[in-house]
């Protein structure tokens, strides 16, 4: 059994979120790496890592580490992403994992010349609970998917210094809990959608503080996903079929599901541990990199980055 050494690059929040739940039998969390070596001590200290660099460059360098983990703001993505291909690190990056497609075909094509696995760090894409679904959907039992309803509703303090708001780090709903449900509903969709329609309101930053979009694709399915970050909203995703549809309360990190059937019947269904959903992401990870199964969600990273593209065109001719 293969042993993979891991590395992350950006300690905020969400890096707290791995590194205190890493549990994994193929992998070690190896080393840490910030522009402050301070700040890389204390959480390398905090979570029992081995390691910790004052600099990206000093853990790309460190011919010991085999996977990168990146979790720095949303614009720095591609410059890290190529780095740590370039020094011959398999990369998992968080969401929106770059800001555009034409990025992300850069980064594909890097990984694929490399011989490298990329991957988006997007709970939706990992969950054993989505597997389960989609097993159930193929069935046939539910008929024709017909309506998906994606909402997102996040209340941001108004600042306009903070990075929800500031347009000089990526600042906006979309690519903020929008990858989310947009992810969401592609996941569902039997084909890649298009944007049909979508409007938006900016925040006084220019970013886009809250959006409704319609997607829909060549079989008449279609997909309300509707985002806010000055109103809260229940995340619950509704995906309607002829003959039943599902409720999927929390759905970003969702191990539960309810499947309401048109006689009036329902059943739950559940799979996975909401608390281990970064582990998830891991798991999957390490079994595209040992070959064990392919690289199964990038299409659909590479599908949902195509539609953010799309809905920022849209809005740019309002």
């Amino acid at each position: 059994m293969t042993n993979y050494n891991w590395g992350i690059i950006g300690l905020g929040e969400i890096a707290h979120q791995f590194a205190a739940g890493f549990q994994q039998e193929q992998s070690v969390l190896k080393a840490v790496a910030s522009r402050s070596a301070d700040k890389a001590k204390h959480f390398a200290e905090a979570y029992q890592i081995p390691a910790y660099y004052g600099s990206y460059e000093e853990l790309l360098a460190d011919e010991t580490i085999d996977v990168i983990y990146i979790s720095v703001p949303n614009k720095q993505h591609i410059a890290h992403i190529l780095s740590a291909l370039k020094a011959g690190k398999h990369v998992l990056c968080e969401k929106a994992i770059t800001m555009n497609s034409e990025e992300l075909l850069e980064a594909v094509k890097l990984a694929e010349k490399k011989h490298l696995i990329l991957a988006e760090a997007m709970t939706i894409f990992n969950m054993p609970l989505y597997t389960e679904l989609k097993r159930l959907i193929d069935t046939g039992k539910f008929g024709k998917l017909k309506m998906i309803q994606a909402p997102f509703g996040s209340y941001k303090e108004p600042d306009p210094k903070n990075r929800f708001f500031n347009p000089d780090l990526a600042g906006g709903a979309l690519l903020d809990i929008g990858t989310y449900a947009v992810s969401f509903a592609r996941w569902f969709m039997t084909e890649q959608p298009f944007v049909a329609a979508s409007v938006m309101q900016p925040f006084s930053t220019g970013v886009d503080e809250q959006s409704v979009t319609i997607l829909q694709n060549k079989k008449q399915e279609m997909a309300a996903v509707t985002l806010s970050f000055q109103s809260k909203a229940p995340k619950v995703g509704i995906v309607s079929f002829e003959n039943a549809y599902i409720t999927i309360e929390d759905y970003p990190r969702a191990d539960l599901a309810k499947i309401h059937f048109n006689d009036g019947t329902v059943e739950t269904i559940v799979s996975g541990d909401t608390s281990q959903a970064l582990n998830y992401e891991i798991s999957n990870m390490i079994a595209a990199i040992s070959g064990d199964q392919p690289n199964r969600s990038l299409f659909m990273t590479i599908d949902t980055i195509d539609l953010l593209d799309q809905i920022q065109q849209k809005w740019a001719q309002q």
